[in-house]
């Protein structure tokens, strides 16, 4: 009975530690491997299985933040994303990446 608890505190152990070492926001940015874009939404610069992930969920999470700040303010979601866009890039640390108006993507 003690190794099988043995064995499932591994599992739990090694189970949350795969969920910290997951992608964060910060670390994708730092290292390069998302940006932020005019309109609204973060980027993948360097595709990754987690970058991709991450990158999608974060968006999903920001539209439905823009569709309920524009339903607020009688503003269209394009209005309110394209804002959000132009504040993310201007708050973006130096040396993270973001999309300029041509497309590419710079560091900043």
């Amino acid at each position: 009975m003690k190794a099988a608890t043995r064995l499932l505190m591994a599992v739990l152990l090694l189970a949350c530690s795969a969920l910290t070492m997951a992608l964060d926001l910060d670390s994708a940015k730092s290292q390069g491997l998302v940006g932020e874009q005019p309109n609204g939404y973060l980027g993948v610069v360097k595709a990754s299985p987690d970058a991709v992930e991450l990158v999608a969920d974060i968006n999903a999470k920001r539209r439905s933040a823009y569709e309920a700040i524009a339903k607020k303010n009688g503003a269209t979601l394009d209005q309110v994303a394209a804002l959000a866009g132009q504040k993310a890039i201007e708050k973006s640390a130096p040396g993270t990446y973001v999309k300029a108006p041509d497309g590419q993507w710079i560091k900043k």
